[in-house]
């Protein structure tokens, strides 16, 4: 176990050097860090999860996106982007609604990693989400994926009533090579 011993020594060299060397034999331990009592346990677990791709490293890492903790869930989210599964797409939609701007950007951040198996909830969302800056992290991660099937999406949410929603309708048709031509008269 010598790599978690170094991913969890504090020493940030060690750390860095370790989170490579992470590997499914790891798990049990993993688990069991994701479980522990201590917010910064679980959030360096749910690092190197993200680490992991295998699906017992996602179902010990899906809880993550849930903790109390802000910084748990800031980890887990970023795990949860670089995992680029579709399960973890509807964690991640409802951490779009989290109190802080900061975690609802990271979990959209995370949906644009997942790409393509999150174009449909997003779109979904977008057309029925009443908060708008639910509907801003909607947006932007529809504009970045930049997927054809968001088109008629976004195409809608140029009427919106907040122009940061019109912006990023804005950015991602342009993005898609549909945006707006002005005419002079």
């Amino acid at each position: 176990m010598p790599a978690l011993d170094d991913w969890f020594s504090g020493d940030d060299a060690r750390m860095t050097a370790a989170l490579g060397r992470i590997t499914e034999a790891d798990l049990p331990a993993l688990r069991e860090a994701a479980a522990a009592r201590e917010p910064e346990t679980r959030a360096l677990a749910a690092t190197a999860l993200g680490a992991i791709k295998s699906e017992d490293a996602l179902a010990a890492l899906l809880p993550l996106s849930a903790d109390a903790d802000a910084n748990v869930r800031a980890a887990a989210f970023h795990a949860l982007g670089q995992q680029r599964a579709a399960e973890a797409v509807t964690p991640l939609l409802f951490a779009l609604s989290d109190r802080s701007p900061y975690l609802a950007r990271l979990a959209a951040d995370a949906l644009i990693q997942i790409g393509e198996p999150a174009v449909l909830p997003l779109i979904e969302a977008l057309d029925h989400e009443v908060e708008t800056r639910v509907r801003v992290n909607l947006a932007r991660a529809l504009a970045l994926i930049a997927d054809a099937r968001a088109i008629p999406a976004l195409f809608r949410a140029l009427d919106d009533e907040s122009h940061m929603v019109e912006h990023w309708a804005d950015v991602g048709l342009e993005r898609m090579g549909v945006g707006q031509v002005y005419f002079r008269l």
